[in-house]
C-alpha cells in the first residue's frame, strides 16, 4: 500500500458550534462545502486506488466535492456513536458530570435505537476497518487507500493504526475538511501528515466560485 489517507468531512452547523454529531445527518455547510471543494487539489496527485466512505451524507458529499470516484460505503466508518450525548457539548455534558472524557468514558444510552459506544466498541470499529485496507494494500501495494468520515472515529482509527489504545485518540486533533496521511518508515507505522488543506488564500479563491464550478 502507498499511504492511507484520513479525510475529514466539510464544516457542517453542529462541528462548528461543537455539538456531538453521529446519526443527525446534517449538511455541509457553504464553508464546509468550500473546504471540500479545495481538497481536489490536494489529492490530484495521488494514486488512490480504493476510497472508503462513511454512509453519512455529509462524508458523501465532502467525497463528491473533493474528486474522488468509485467510492465504497463502509458503515464501520460511521461515527462514534454518542447515543444520549447526540447534538450536546462537552461543557453542557460536564455541568452534570465535571469529569466526564469521552475518550475513557464513552457515552450513555439515548433514545430511538441510539444506544450509544465505548470506547473499545469504537476501537473493534476501527480495527474492523483497518484489517479491510491491509486486505487492500495486499492487492495493490503501491496505492493509497483513502477513508472520507468523522473526527472521533478516524483520531482512533489513528490510535489503533499506530498500536495504541483508543483512548490514545485524544491526543490527534482532526481539523474539518483535512486530509492526513499514515503510512511507514523502516516497516513502522508512522503519521506522515496532518491536517493538510489548501492554503487560506486559495481556499477563500475556491468559496467565491460559483455552485459547481
Amino acid at each position: 500500500m502507498g499511504e492511507l489517507l484520513l479525510i475529514r468531512h466539510g464544516e457542517t452547523e453542529w462541528s462548528l458550534s461543537g455539538q456531538h454529531t453521529s446519526s443527525t445527518d446534517l449538511p455541509l455547510t457553504a464553508h464546509g462545502e468550500a473546504q471540500a471543494r479545495a481538497l481536489v487539489p490536494v489529492l490530484a496527485d495521488r494514486p488512490i486506488g480504493l476510497t472508503l466512505v462513511s454512509p453519512l451524507a455529509r462524508a458523501r458529499r465532502t467525497a463528491e466535492l473533493a474528486g474522488l470516484r468509485s467510492t465504497r460505503i463502509c458503515p464501520d466508518l460511521h461515527e462514534w456513536n454518542y447515543g444520549g450525548y447526540e447534538g450536546v457539548t462537552t461543557e453542557e455534558i460536564r455541568r452534570t458530570r465535571p469529569d466526564w472524557n469521552l475518550w475513557t468514558d464513552g457515552t450513555i444510552a439515548g433514545p430511538g435505537g441510539h444506544p450509544g459506544e465505548s470506547p473499545s466498541e469504537v476501537s473493534d470499529r476501527a480495527d474492523r476497518v483497518l484489517a479491510e485496507v491491509r486486505a487492500a494494500a495486499e492487492r495493490a501495494s503501491d496505492e493509497d487507500v483513502a477513508l472520507v468520515g468523522h473526527s472521533h472515529f478516524l483520531r482512533v482509527l489513528t490510535a489503533r493504526y499506530l498500536g495504541l489504545t483508543a483512548a490514545q485518540g485524544t491526543l490527534f486533533q482532526l481539523e474539518t475538511g483535512t486530509v492526513s496521511r499514515l503510512g511507514t518508515e523502516h516497516g513502522n507505522p508512522v503519521i506522515t501528515a496532518w491536517n493538510l488543506v489548501l492554503p487560506e488564500s486559495l481556499l477563500r479563491t475556491v468559496q467565491d466560485l460559483p455552485a459547481g464550478a
